[in-house]
């Protein structure tokens, strides 16, 4: 077991407070506690200069979790080398600097809010109970030790395979973009007068609203929003694909009922008193795998719903092209540079009449 001082915390003031509330601190030698990590005798510069990896790239490291940002000469952590082989490879190959930080900020902050939800479940389902049955808070750590040693393994194999699914679906959808671009160069699809329309329909703070209201409004509140989109969409020839987070992803089977879908689900959301709502349609061949859909048509919907402003629809320009005769006017807010997409996008903004 590392100590306390050992992974850089304050020891005497952490020794006084656990002497004056007569704090037992047996638990700490479970396996579970290598998850505080010591300090390697490697200062950033130092392994930067026996890698070859940016000392830059190398600090964000220990930014990505969180911690403080750290100067070339701190110490690295153990845990941190774990990091270094990855990194490693990425520079030998040539990877772009800033696109492997990016990945690390983003698994870092996912990361962190799993970690968190982990340690609110804990503290709401195992600690409180105990405590309220009458177990001290200094023997908490102790009362709690042969559980936690149960439910970890299960835990981390839980983890690890929502981990593996969530990685199969992201590489299915490189694996079926790869074959999409073959399809079409080799002049495969044939150009439909009325393709499928994909539509992301957002709602900024969906979850966050929903956990402040508690737990009965917010399973009610869910249950309402779900009920209306879900009655919406079918009503247009649209159903819902599946929930991200704030959002939905729906397929329709023509994009003019499609848009006219997506303003009435716009005004549904705000008479539930959620938050306004951004969506984002576009229309175009899909590829359809084991109930999802995967491509470009798919992936640029998602890019125009998070161009999309609070309380508008917005729609490309082969939605518009396919929308004819559905009671809709669209007004154009020009080409626009989108996240991720190479070339500028005609988008529209979607209104009813």
């Amino acid at each position: 077991m590392k100590t306390l001082e050992q992974a850089g915390m304050p020891m005497e003031g952490m020794a006084r407070l656990i002497r004056s509330h007569e704090v037992s601190t047996d638990f700490l030698d479970s396996p579970l506690y290598e998850r505080f990590s010591a300090l390697s005798p490697l200062t950033f510069q130092e392994l930067s200069a026996k890698t070859g990896i940016p000392v830059e790239l190398l600090m964000v490291v220990r930014e990505a979790v969180g911690s403080a940002t750290p100067q070339p000469n701190d110490l690295v952590r153990e845990d941190e080398l774990d990091v270094v082989p990855f990194l490693e490879i990425s520079v030998a190959e040539g990877v772009n600097p800033n696109s492997t930080e990016r990945l690390l900020r983003v698994m870092g902050d996912s990361l962190r809010r799993v970690a968190e939800s982990q340690a609110e479940w804990w503290q709401n389902e195992i600690a409180l109970p105990l405590l309220l049955r009458g177990v001290k808070a200094g023997d908490l750590g102790n009362a709690t030790q042969e559980i936690g040693e149960q439910l970890n393994p299960k835990y981390q194999q839980a983890f690890l395979a929502i981990q593996h699914a969530q990685e199969a679906r992201a590489w299915t959808a490189n694996i079926l973009s790869g074959i999409e671009m073959a399809i079409t160069q080799a002049g495969l699809y044939n150009r439909q007068d009325r393709p499928p329309a994909m539509c992301f329909f957002d709602i900024t703070g969906y979850t966050r609203l929903t956990q402040e209201r508690g737990d009965a409004a917010a399973a009610e509140l869910a249950t309402t929003f779900s009920r209306m989109v879900q009655r919406t969409s079918s009503q247009y020839a649209g159903r819902a694909v599946k929930w991200l987070g704030d959002g939905v992803m729906f397929y329709f089977a023509d994009p003019g009922p499609g848009v006219v879908a997506a303003l009435e689900m716009l005004e549904g959301a705000a008479d539930a008193g959620l938050p306004p709502a951004h969506v984002g349609l576009h229309a175009g061949p899909v590829l359809f795998q084991e109930g999802d859909y995967f491509g470009q048509t798919v992936n640029l919907a998602a890019r125009i719903a998070d161009y999309a402003r609070p309380g508008e629809v917005l729609v490309s320009q082969a939605v518009v092209d396919a929308a004819a005769g559905t009671p809709t006017s669209f007004t154009e807010i020009g080409p626009v540079e989108l996240k991720g997409v190479a070339e500028a996008t005609r988008l529209h903004v979607a209104r009813r009449g």
